[in-house]
């Protein structure tokens, strides 16, 4: 038997299609491993930026994607926290070595020797994956596989971010950029008494923002109506850095949520830092991240807005995602 999905070809721009069709054996799982049979998969920024090489692939044709949602088909040697047929999903994280400083010290996101789902190991731009037991998620029943897919990565980064930007009880929040991670993360912020302002160039994202109850909505580059007590940043985008900094009040912090970004510009110490304002970058996330958030996401009913396309579209939805085309999180149906 075979598993069809989609590679990393010669990374480029995705109006290039770089992704390439690759039918593979059958994976087979591994001591302590499970195999998924992928029914969706959502479409990340960090899949476009490793198919147009802003990310250096791995290895090569690696299969992209991490938030992955689908059945257990097999199962490996010494697995017994899932049965087969059981729903679970399937995150960026997909091993940390538990041995380092860092995992000791609960901070596996920051493991020396991690390995990452579709990056370092195959994902679900496919029919089939492989995942480290540990490392998979049983999903709360109220979310269909569709709007379970996102929370799996722009979930839980927006979750993260949103911890490190430490926003006070009820405070005022700036959210740069408004496509996946950020409409939830959104979400979570205003269910906690947060006045949640959003500024980014698409004019459907500002309309979402609204229907979803952020206070104010405007451009990316302009000021918010109030100062911030903490901000956001989930666009790739270096030059928003100043002007996000110079909205944040005294003692704001701006969590830069994003694996890559453009170059930041210099920054004028008087008018961006001074005064204990911070900025701090959020990288990948640990398991605890994930169960937080899914627990969350489900007793919110959080709205997941998503695009869906068919598994063979795969090159579509990372060139619809590269041109501000998706509102939301786009998803891959398979089947």
């Amino acid at each position: 038997m075979t598993s069809r999905g989609w590679a990393v070809g010669r990374p480029g721009p995705a109006d290039g299609r770089p992704l390439v069709r690759v039918d593979r054996p059958l994976p087979r799982p591994g001591p302590g491993q499970i195999r998924v049979a992928v029914q969706v998969c959502g479409v990340c920024r960090t899949d476009l930026h490793l198919a147009e090489g802003d990310l250096e692939p791995r290895r090569p044709l690696v299969v992209p994607g991490h938030e992955v949602v689908g059945t257990v088909d097999d199962l490996g040697e010494g697995c017994n926290r899932f049965a087969l047929g059981d729903r679970v999903g399937i995150a960026w994280l997909a091993r940390s070595c538990g041995r380092c400083r860092y995992c000791v010290a609960g901070k596996e996101n920051l493991c020396a020797d991690p390995c990452f789902t579709g990056w370092d190991r195959d994902g679900g731009y496919a029919e089939h994956a492989l995942a480290d037991e540990e490392f998979a998620y049983r999903l709360p029943e109220e979310l269909d596989d569709v709007h379970a897919a996102p929370l799996l990565c722009a979930g839980i980064i927006g979750y993260r971010a949103l911890r490190r930007a430490n926003l006070p009880p009820g405070g005022r929040l700036g959210i740069y950029g408004f496509g996946a991670s950020a409409h939830i993360t959104a979400q979570i912020a205003i269910a906690q008494g947060a006045a949640v302002h959003v500024l980014t160039r698409s004019a459907e994202a500002r309309e979402l923002a609204l229907d979803l109850g952020a206070a104010s909505v405007a451009g990316a580059y302009d000021a918010p109506p109030e100062p911030l007590d903490a901000a956001i940043l989930f666009a790739p985008v270096g030059t928003l850095v100043p002007p996000a900094l110079a909205a944040l009040d005294r003692g704001g912090t701006l969590a830069i949520a994003g694996i890559h970004m453009t170059d930041i510009p210099p920054l004028d110490y008087d008018r961006h830092l001074f005064e204990e304002r911070s900025v701090c970058s959020v990288t990948a996330n640990t398991r605890q991240d994930g169960v937080e958030l899914l627990e969350i996401a489900s007793r919110l009913h959080v709205r997941v807005s998503t695009v869906t396309y068919e598994l063979d579209r795969a090159g579509d939805a990372l060139a619809d995602l590269a041109g501000d085309r998706v509102t939301g999180a786009a998803v891959l149906v398979n089947g």
